[in-house]
């Protein structure tokens, strides 16, 4: 389950947005397309698979998504090859959008990180307080640890915790730091067959089926909160940009039928993504 208690420690709160991001009614694009560039982990958790049909039935908007790691989404904007983005590295988003390729940065959904690893964990991570004492434990013992390293919001965020804990991994990439350079699904496969550890996005971890004797081993430090965002590409940049479909793709997911939609979305029992679009 998501630790909600990441959020209330740093003051977040679930806001439903009251009217959209564009005025006027969903008319009149019943036959409108537009690509989506996105994460991986919102493709692998099955969000879009449920969302999108949704999407098309009330606004139709048909959405083709492009799922890579976050550094890859971004850098398909940049290009102009996407009418929209949604992706997970907050800071990252806020220079695309200041730097003049996007129109404006929504806050959609959150879940939060968790750190994985087999059930014997030989780094005795369970044991620690933070995150940065289980990355810590996961160095001194040179256990095996299993980096995305492929520039993804879940890769930016899992070099961010190894900086405050002081420690450049890549300089043991190849001895007990492995990079997989592929997305969640593919590193959480690779983590199971080489009992290793990982830093995973929740929800990819709860659609995943092959977890074997591999369980979350540390959950619930605030550093590991995950915010997605979505922006329209801007048109001012790339003119073929399907802005106006795209406007409406982002009015519906921040309204309250879209927020609703994304709170609805469970496996197992689990909901994988809270949202907090906000005014």
């Amino acid at each position: 389950m998501i630790n909600r208690s990441i959020v209330r420690t740093l003051g977040f709160a679930t806001v439903l947005v009251v009217g959209g991001y564009v005025s006027g009614s969903y008319a009149d694009e019943t036959t409108s397309e537009i690509t989506l560039a996105s994460t991986t982990s919102t493709q692998n958790s099955g969000l879009f698979d449920y969302l999108l049909p949704l999407v098309k039935k009330q606004t139709g908007v048909e959405v083709h998504v492009v799922a890579v790691g976050t550094g890859a989404a971004l850098k398909l904007a940049r290009n102009g090859d996407a009418d929209v983005l949604m992706v997970h590295h907050k800071t990252s988003e806020e220079k695309f959008v200041s730097d003049g390729y996007g129109v404006k940065r929504f806050d959609v959904m959150y879940n939060d990180f968790v750190l994985v690893g087999p059930d014997s964990d030989p780094a005795q991570v369970k044991e620690t307080a933070t995150v940065v004492e289980a990355l810590n434990k996961i160095k001194t013992k040179q256990a095996i640890f299993l980096s995305r390293g492929d520039d993804s919001g879940t890769n930016k965020r899992e070099l961010e915790l190894w900086e405050a804990n002081g420690s450049t991994p890549k300089s043991a990439s190849g001895e007990w730091y492995r990079e997989t350079g592929s997305g969640m699904g593919a590193t959480l496969n690779t983590v199971v067959a080489m009992q290793g550890y990982t830093l995973s996005d929740r929800a990819t971890w709860i659609s995943y089926k092959n977890k074997q004797n591999m369980e979350i081993l540390f959950e619930g430090d605030k550093r590991l909160f995950n915010q997605y965002g979505v922006i329209v590409v801007n048109p001012e940049k790339f003119p073929h940009i399907k802005a106006k479909s795209a406007e409406i793709f982002v009015n519906w997911i921040l309204s309250s039928e879209g927020q609703d939609a994304i709170a609805g979305y469970q496996l197992s029992g689990e909901q994988l993504f809270i949202p907090n679009a906000m005014n």
